[in-house]
């Protein structure tokens, strides 16, 4: 794509907005008060606000190479701390999708340098799951599902923090594990038993205050 045709793009786009609503980007501009943070993929094809249909300030979003939650990064934690405890959210996403290139990549053993680090947090996913994921013959249908466990994974790692377990309690926030189907464009809702799958490790990681 042109940059130039990028400022374009954003002058036409900003004459819509005030053709629609004179004080479009005034009121953009007092603040933001979203209900959701969406934690998806980096992956260029996944527009958070677009495929969720949501206009500026309804969402607050984090995206990463495919939708990790890892305790060791300080961007994921600090997004997560900022949305529960200073905007409020009610909902924490974790978006996964279709076709998803870093899911691919920890499911080879090719070298890919400083990306080496990252790629093991999926493959602990695999392990963790290995017994059915090998079972999985089809190897279109074992990344796919990869791509749902790793989701469940990525919740179940929001799940441990702080912020989030006292927030569960005190505001009722809940935790939602989403795929959104390439082929389809549809986001499908995983219904993760969160209470069952954690119920061994729930004691494990619970924070009190």
């Amino acid at each position: 794509m042109n940059i130039k045709k990028v400022f374009e793009n954003n002058k036409n786009w900003v004459a819509q907005q005030l053709q629609k609503d004179p004080e479009y980007f005034n009121n953009l501009s007092q603040g933001q008060s979203p209900e959701i943070l969406y934690i998806g993929c980096s992956d260029s094809r996944v527009a958070a606000e677009e495929l969720m249909g949501v206009r500026p300030g309804d969402i607050f979003v984090h995206r990463n190479i495919a939708n990790m939650v890892p305790n060791t990064d300080l961007n994921s934690m600090s997004v997560i701390n900022y949305a529960v405890v200073h905007l409020k959210v009610k909902h924490i996403i974790v978006c996964g999708h279709t076709n998803c290139g870093g899911i691919k990549a920890a499911m080879h053993h090719t070298d890919m340098g400083i990306l080496n680090p990252w790629l093991r947090n999926i493959r602990d996913v695999y392990r963790l799951h290995r017994n059915e994921l090998d079972a999985i013959e089809n190897e279109t249908d074992r990344y796919d599902r990869l791509v749902e466990l790793n989701v469940q994974e990525q919740c179940i790692n929001v799940i441990k923090t702080a912020e989030v377990q006292k927030a569960a309690t005190e505001t009722g926030l809940t935790v939602h594990g989403w795929i959104f189907d390439l082929q389809s464009g549809k986001l499908i809702d995983l219904n993760i038993d969160f209470e069952k799958i954690t119920q061994d490790i729930v004691s494990i990681y619970r924070i009190r205050s």
